[in-house]
């Protein structure tokens, strides 16, 4: 682990990745807030910019991409908008893919057990937050999220302590965190790392034919990130000091659009 802005720029090291990927195709993953969109202080708001969809459109034309959001899939296929992408929602329990194409993790049963769970923690939470002025709850399938960007300071540890409550009543559930947000979602092994190498394992990409990369900016993404550690490459969106598994970083939102044009470039050579 190392700072955010200690880490090599993407861009400015790029000939470096190319070596990396030693003739590779990349399959791509990435995350939605603070990386495809800008951190907005409303979710609902967090649209997808068209240069955005442009690239994102061109390199889903030469190698896999999914995008891998901890938000509802329905709401990442409608803001995307494009058919050719994968959509990995709640963090991977929630799967949308391409028409053509088929595939189930087969625990989906598994997950829906949780749903009694989250559904009461929704109603109480939503209950307990109504009095702290800026506090949003956000359901989504398989989690509830606990919106704080709008709180102010001294009324923080209030909503974690709404939070908390709810995990000491529903062990089933886990607390994460994001940017200014805690969530409570399924206490099992599944997160946005288990979920890109299943999805890598679903799609037969060998790791010895494919480069996988994950570019995210949050809390969330570290475990994609420790997960392709060793075989793939990492990409960090920001440039403060939080600690981060990444290997590369780029600064700012508008730079992920130029790394998704390399690579386009980079699997056109591989086809080539």
């Amino acid at each position: 682990m190392r700072p955010i802005s200690s880490l090599p720029d993407a861009l400015a090291s790029w000939n470096e990745i190319e070596s990396l990927a030693d003739g590779r195709k990349p399959a791509v993953f990435l995350d939605y807030d603070g990386t495809l969109t800008p951190i907005v202080e409303r979710p609902e708001d967090a649209h997808l910019p068209p240069e955005m969809r442009e690239a994102l459109e061109r390199v889903s034309a030469v190698c896999p991409v999914a995008v891998v959001s901890g938000r509802d899939v329905s709401f990442i296929v409608e803001e995307v908008g494009l058919d050719d992408l994968l959509y990995l929602g709640s963090h991977g329990f929630d799967i949308v893919t391409p028409q053509d194409m088929k595939l189930s993790t087969g625990r989906e049963d598994e997950f829906a057990r949780f749903l009694g769970s989250l559904d009461e923690v929704q109603a109480a939470v939503e209950e307990a937050v109504a009095k702290i002025d800026g506090a949003h709850v956000e359901r989504k399938k398989y989690a509830v999220a606990v919106h704080y960007r709008q709180v102010v300071e001294a009324d923080v540890p209030a909503v974690a302590r709404i939070v908390d409550e709810q995990i000491t009543k529903h062990p089933n559930l886990r607390k994460s965190g994001g940017k200014k947000v805690f969530e409570l979602r399924p206490d099992i092994d599944w997160d946005k790392g288990w979920a890109v190498r299943w999805t890598l394992g679903a799609l037969g990409l060998p790791t010895g034919e494919t480069m996988p990369v994950y570019i995210g900016d949050d809390l969330t993404d570290e475990d994609a990130f420790t997960e392709l550690a060793k075989d793939g490459l990492t990409i960090v969106v920001g440039s403060d000091s939080r600690e981060t598994a990444a290997a590369y970083r780029v600064p700012v939102v508008n730079d992920v659009r130029d790394v998704l044009l390399h690579l386009a470039e980079m699997a056109e050579g591989v086809e080539a």
